[in-house]
C-alpha cells in the first residue's frame, strides 16, 4: 500500500521551534512528528511512502537516511524551489501513484488513534474518487455532506456564514457537517479532474469543493476519534500528554 505525508509546511505557528528545524522534525514526546506518522503508516501495512519537502528539506532527507527509511521504501517529492500547498503537492507527486492503486494522504502534524487500515479498506469497497476522514469534532469550519448520498457538497464557516463553492446554499435538514482531519484516501481516478485549471500552488480542499459535483468525494465518519492538529505550542503540549 502507498501513502503520502505532507511535510513541506513552514510551521510558522510553531515558531521559534521551526526557526532551525522543519515542522516535521519537531519532537512529540522526544520523537519527531514525522517518525510518529511513518511508524503509524508502517504498522497499518503501508510499505511505500512519498514525503514532500520544502522548509529545511535537507534536514528531513538526512533524518530519513540516518534511520534507513525505517525499513520501508520512501520517495522524496522536492518542493524546495516552490511550495505547492496540499493540492499542488499531490499533483506533483502523481507519477509515484501511477496505476489503479489508491493511496493515503496524511498531514505530518496530525496525530490520531484512527485505524488507518480500516479507513483505507473502506475506500477500497466504495466507489469514491476520494474518501475524507471526518468527525464531529468542534471547529468553526465544516465540510458538508449530503445526507442521502453521503457525498461532499460544500463547506461552511459557521462563525462568518461564508460558504463554498460559489452559489452553494447550506440547508441543515439536507446537509451533515463534519470536521476534516487532514487524512484522506485518493484513487488515481481523481487526477483526471486536475486539468489545466489546477496548476502550481493550490489547496486540495478547494479542489475537492470545486469538483465535488463531478468527482465522487465521500466521507469516512470516525466515532470517538482522538485527534490533535499540532499547529501551535499549546496543542503540542496536548499531543505529548495524549500520544506519548
Amino acid at each position: 500500500m502507498k501513502a503520502m505525508i505532507f511535510a513541506a509546511g513552514l510551521g510558522t505557528r510553531l515558531k521559534p521551534l521551526t526557526d532551525r528545524i522543519p515542522k516535521a522534525l519537531v519532537p512529540v514526546g522526544g520523537i519527531p512528528m514525522l517518525q510518529h506518522v511513518i511508524l503509524k503508516l508502517k504498522q497499518a501495512g503501508f510499505s511505500e511512502i512519498v514525503i514532500n519537502i520544502h522548509h529545511f528539506g535537507e534536514q528531513i532527507i538526512n533524518f530519513l537516511q540516518t534511520n534507513q527509511n525505517f525499513g520501508i521504501t520512501i520517495h522524496i517529492s522536492d518542493e524546495r524551489d516552490e511550495l505547492l500547498d496540499t493540492g499542488g503537492g499531490i499533483k506533483k507527486a502523481a507519477p509515484f501513484f501511477s496505476g489503479n492503486e489508491p493511496f493515503l494522504v496524511h498531514n505530518v502534524d496530525i496525530l490520531s488513534d484512527i485505524d488507518l487500515k480500516a479507513l483505507y479498506e473502506s475506500h477500497l469497497y466504495s466507489t469514491n474518487d476520494a474518501t475524507l476522514l471526518v468527525s464531529q469534532r468542534e471547529t468553526s469550519r465544516y465540510l458538508l455532506f449530503d445526507k442521502e448520498s453521503a457525498r461532499l457538497c460544500g463547506w461552511i464557516n459557521k462563525q462568518t456564514r461564508q460558504t463554498k463553492p460559489e452559489g452553494f446554499v447550506y440547508r441543515p435538514e439536507q446537509h451533515e457537517a463534519y470536521a476534516f482531519s487532514g487524512i484522506h484516501v485518493i484513487s488515481p481516478s481523481l487526477f483526471r479532474y486536475m486539468d489545466e485549471h489546477w496548476t502550481g500552488k493550490f489547496s486540495i480542499t478547494d479542489f475537492y469543493l470545486q469538483t465535488c459535483k463531478e468527482a465522487h468525494i465521500g466521507g469516512y465518519i470516525a466515532q470517538h476519534l482522538q485527534l490533535i492538529d499540532i499547529g501551535k505550542p499549546e496543542t503540542l503540549v496536548q499531543a505529548e500528554q495524549l500520544f506519548t
